[in-house]
């Protein structure tokens, strides 16, 4: 076949790299967002942070800058003003698109981002960074196995109890039970030791002994049983509980009281007693101990009632203020082709571009917060029982946006609010029918924990009797999803709610 020339029209999609560094920086923490900035600061010599005190640094930046290359264009981020509800512009003409313009289609320069950002954020405090915070950049969080090591350390134990003693540690997980069996653990020891499952049991009791009560036990049973071991003799009832978790635990699990009064021979209140010192105890001793870093939420919007109204702004402590280097956007000539200049040119544009980029994502996210705060203003007034179905789609709408977009907005943002600080994607949830209108699943579940709270404890209500109180409120739900709710809220079924008092 002879080579031909075929002329075909087609719709594409570019997204520059300036695009995908937009739509990156608006799914982005505002912890890995100061981190981005800083990767920006340290590759490109035109930016630097601005100074909390210096309001006026837009307007001299801007004035430098255009001296310099001869185009007007921003050059220094700023907060937009907070929004307050009642003033709230409810002109839904926006679309997509106009985003989408607030960044050049293309920069020119010869360049991709991945060439420019590759440095990593440093761990050492840069001269702005008042907050920096040594302990938690350089400590590590204890855990369960350095805490009982620690403790080893300090008993008498000759070297071949250490070294069993150590394998034993490394078979405790992190509720505080031993998940290796002995047999396991001698397996795992040196041969040349000879050590007998009779000296691993010695170790373990001595291990048993250590903080937080109760660890190294093997199951429940013995976990609790250690717990009670070491509570002192004149407890009240501490016999008779030491058999029930011994022998009839299974019983107390299943809340067959009636069954465990006969086979213990206890009378109601003392088992009431008895069951009121096992709850006291804690089957995961392990949990006492805090593993891992601490982890900080910072909020990116903060929400605030002023009189009547409410009021909606982004977070000055979290927004990053980035401005070009006025003395190095001074130094960039016109119609100088040197390689120094380009060099200055090519940053003078990234530089532009990018604080560009920290003004869009920021003008979004306000748009997007104060939508869903004029959508959940319910829930900021009277709480959980009040927050209405919110889906995606309604925010887009409202904004002019695509769902898309709504989505990396709201991912891994947190609002302060009088109520808590929460996830934008906690008030987006999913409705269910009833006769007043649609009803958020948010606040059935809510509607649920309270009906638990305020039930009678020896008559537990049942998924089909929450079912039909919701009915009688006109919120049409199905058995199932009542208990669907409920697991998801940790509550247990009714059998196990059960109780004597």
């Amino acid at each position: 076949m002879k080579p031909t020339l075929v002329l075909k029209m087609g719709q594409q999609l570019t997204m520059t790299p300036q695009l995908q560094q937009a739509i990156r920086l608006l799914q982005l923490s505002s912890l890995d967002l100061q981190q981005e900035v800083q990767e920006a600061l340290e590759a490109n010599p035109m930016l630097e942070m601005a100074d909390d005190g210096d309001d006026d640094f837009t307007a001299s930046a801007s004035e430098t800058a255009s001296n310099g290359n001869g185009d007007e264009d921003i050059t220094a981020t700023a907060l937009p003003e907070p929004v307050t509800l009642e003033a709230l512009d409810h002109s839904h003409g926006e679309e997509e698109g106009n985003w989408n313009e607030q960044i050049p289609s293309e920069l020119s320069v010869d360049t991709n981002w991945e060439d420019i950002y590759q440095t990593s954020a440093s761990s050492l405090p840069s001269n702005n960074d008042d907050d920096w915070d040594f302990t938690s950049r350089t400590s590590s969080g204890e855990t369960l196995q350095s805490h009982l090591e620690w403790q080893v350390n300090l008993l008498p134990l000759s070297e071949t109890d250490y070294q069993i003693a150590v394998a034993l540690i490394d078979g405790i997980n992190a509720d505080g039970y031993l998940e290796e069996t002995l047999e396991d653990i001698q397996a795992s020891l040196d041969p040349e030791l000879g050590v007998e499952l009779d000296e691993i049991e010695m170790v373990l009791h001595r291990i048993q002994q250590l903080e937080p009560v109760g660890v190294g036990a093997r199951n429940l049973s013995e976990c609790l049983h250690l717990q009670l071991c070491q509570l002192p003799d004149d407890t009240p009832m501490l016999e008779q509980a030491k058999r029930v978790v011994r022998d009839y635990l299974e019983l107390l699990g299943s809340r067959d009281f009636a069954q465990l009064m006969r086979r213990t021979r206890l009378k109601e209140d003392q088992l009431r007693q008895v069951i009121e010192l096992i709850q006291s105890l804690n089957p995961r001793p392990g949990g006492e101990i805090a593993s891992g870093d601490a982890e900080y939420v910072i909020p990116d919007v903060i929400v605030r009632r002023d009189h009547n109204s409410w009021i909606v702004e982004l977070n000055q402590e979290a927004a990053p203020r980035v401005r070009v280097n006025t003395h190095y956007a001074a130094l960039v000539k016109r119609a100088d082709s040197s390689e120094d200049n380009t060099y200055l040119r090519n940053h003078l544009q990234e530089a532009r571009w990018f604080i560009k980029s920290l003004q869009s994502r920021n003008e979004t996210l306000l748009k997007v917060a104060t939508q869903i705060v004029e959508h959940q203003r319910g829930f900021l007034e009277h709480g959980e029982v009040a927050m209405k179905p919110l889906v995606l789609a309604d925010i887009a709408e409202a904004v002019g946006m695509h769902e898309s977009t709504i989505s990396r907005v709201t991912t891994q943002k947190y609002m302060h609010t009088p109520r808590g600080i929460y996830e934008l994607k906690y008030f987006f949830s999913s409705h269910v029918s009833g006769d007043s209108g649609e009803v958020s699943s948010t606040a059935i579940r809510a509607l649920i924990k309270k009906l638990v709270a305020e039930e009678n404890p020896k008559k537990p209500l049942s998924d089909s009797k929450i079912a039909g109180l919701l009915e009688e409120q006109g919120i049409q739900v199905a058995r199932r999803t009542i208990a669907k709710y409920r697991e998801s809220l940790n509550i247990a079924s009714s059998s196990e709610r059960k109780r004597l008092v």
